[in-house]
């Protein structure tokens, strides 16, 4: 029997997200008998206790009868139990210093850590993740940000409301300023953000037509790949090229800085991909951007001005355009910068339920019926033992 282990989140600031919701949990119990979910009691759960119980759900504290524990964020390292297996973000897969400990106190305890980031279509499209509803709400955070900025509008928090639903009702009725907005990315982060744009009424116009005329409405450019990169020796750009050598691309975002006021970016980043401009950019008298939106959050990443998470409570900080030193929001020499690494949070029940969804179509009958490539390719850790696809973590385990 696959016996899951929905478990209390422990990461600080607390994550009130769940891998699966009590309507999710009763649908596995009605159609699967070899299934049984409990959950570890919650106190700050999107989802209640009684929730859960309602459904079905056992609630209760000791999950060491559980086969596969399932959470959000980071598992601390004194929460771990030995010799399970675990699906959580990780956040190692790039190697990342902060969560090194964690790395190797799951190869010590025995884990085997299945992580939901590298759980991914052949062509290397991830298979799950919160990333549209990162968008939705990275989108109506720019949005509010360059109200408070200009004083053209207002927009409420998206935590003020407690459904997507809702939210789009705060819509009705905003006039919003000319402004030409650069969206980056095609994947679900992307997805997010247009809907947004849709929703508040932003009209989509091509990459010649952003950078050539002038509009007498709000619009927005979607840039992708092609748009972004170029090969240095080619000035071409090939997919699946850019994404296995991204040293050899260089980043044609310049185009578009002295024609952009809002930048919200979706692409991912790693080390090696070229950043859609140089810190030393936005001292420059054509850098018009005045917010940025750094949805994918990766500090000093795609966007340099990027120095570190925001809260999610206190969303927006400012970059000084000349000492390039944080400071408060909307400033007259600062650029807002909105960097959070857990935005779904603000939406967490409408997240979870879609995040849940992906779960139970794409990964968990997989595990239910003995594990798969699919399986196999997402599995960093087993039994305590670095997989195959992970080897390049040799010298990162090892502390």
């Amino acid at each position: 029997m696959l016996k899951i282990g929905l478990i209390r989140e422990g990461k600080i600031p607390q994550d009130n997200r769940v891998a699966l919701t009590p309507a999710q949990c009763k649908w596995l119990h009605l159609n699967f008998k070899d299934v049984q979910v409990v959950a570890q009691h919650a106190e700050n759960r999107c989802y209640a206790d009684t929730e859960y119980e309602r459904a079905g759900v056992e609630v209760k504290e000791d999950m060491s009868a559980c086969n596969l524990l399932l959470g959000i964020k980071e598992v601390p390292v004194d929460m771990l139990l030995a010799e399970k297996t675990y699906m959580f973000f990780s956040h190692t897969k790039k190697m990342q210093p902060a969560n090194q400990k964690l790395f190797k106190a799951i190869l010590d305890k025995k884990i085997t850590l299945i992580d939901y980031e590298c759980l991914e279509h052949e062509d290397g499209t991830r298979i799950i993740g919160f990333g549209f509803f990162a968008g939705i709400v990275g989108a109506h955070n720019a949005m509010m940000a360059y109200g408070n900025r200009t004083g053209a509008f207002k927009l409420a928090r998206v935590g003020s409301v407690n459904s997507f639903q809702k939210l789009i009702h705060t819509y009705f009725g905003l006039k919003l300023p000319i402004i030409k907005i650069a969206v980056t990315g095609s994947g679900r982060v992307a997805h997010g953000i247009i809907d947004i744009m849709n929703l508040l009424g932003i009209h989509e116009v091509e990459p010649d037509e952003y950078v050539q005329k002038e509009f007498s409405y709000p619009v927005y450019v979607q840039l992708k790949g092609a748009d972004l990169y170029k090969h240095r020796e080619t000035g071409k750009y090939n997919r699946d090229d850019f994404h296995a050598n991204p040293q050899n691309y260089t980043c044609l975002f310049t185009n578009y800085i002295a024609y952009t006021d809002m930048l919200i970016n979706g692409i991912y980043w790693e080390k090696n991909c070229p950043r859609l401009f140089d810190m030393e950019a936005i001292s420059k008298s054509n850098f018009k951007i005045r917010t940025i939106a750094d949805i994918t959050d990766d500090r000093n990443g795609s966007v340099p001005c990027n120095l570190g998470d925001s809260h999610i409570t206190d969303p927006i900080y400012g970059v000084d355009k000349n000492s390039f030193e944080k400071t408060a929001p909307y400033l007259p020499n600062s650029v807002d910068i909105m960097a959070v690494g857990n935005l779904p949070n603000e939406l967490p029940r409408d997240a979870s339920r879609y995040f849940g969804e992906q779960l139970i179509k794409f990964v968990l009958d997989d595990i239910r019926l003995g594990g798969s490539k699919l399986i196999h390719n997402a599995t960093m850790v087993k039994d305590g033992k670095l997989n195959e696809p992970y080897l390049y973590l040799k010298d990162y385990a090892a502390l």
